[in-house]
């Protein structure tokens, strides 16, 4: 079970490019379930929350559970950039341009790791793990925002 969760469906299995696939894949999801789901009031603030804050606690679950096995943040663990993306769209309106925008700012700031990411790699097992990508996420999230104020989305 760890293993499935953590290699995001198998996704991280992927020899190159599966955290990117991995976030690929997160919008795909994001951008269908915005498109086919009914939302009555609230569902925009609390369900993507929710979804975000169950996939960052299963996530450091499973990255702790596999580091015995395959080692310190193995490129197979692709849960991590799953969460960072989720929250890089939260408070977002989905659009093409704005998945699209948060795919690229998110993938910068995971791949660049300025601003304090690489820091958070070097906490123990899934917290480090995890924790880089969701600061990731949160920088992305943040320009998005003032892109959405400047009218820029």
């Amino acid at each position: 079970m760890h293993k499935l969760i953590a290699t995001g469906l198998g996704i991280g299995y992927i020899r190159k490019g599966g955290g990117t696939v991995a976030s690929v894949a997160c919008c795909a999801v994001w951008y269908v379930a915005h498109l086919s789901t009914a939302r009555p009031v609230g569902y925009l603030f609390f369900a993507p929350m929710l979804i975000t804050l169950v996939i960052t606690i299963v996530g450091i679950w499973s990255a702790n559970a596999v580091e015995a096995q395959w080692g310190k943040d193995s490129y197979r663990v692709v849960i991590d950039e799953v969460a960072g993306m989720c929250l890089s769209l939260l408070f977002i309106p989905i659009t093409e341009k704005s998945l699209l925008a948060g795919l690229v700012l998110f993938r910068l700031f995971d791949i660049g790791k300025p601003f304090g990411i690489r820091k958070l790699e070097k906490l123990p097992g899934g917290w480090g793990v995890m924790l880089d990508d969701l600061l990731a996420g949160l920088y992305a999230n943040l320009l998005l925002q003032g892109a959405l104020i400047l009218r820029l989305l």
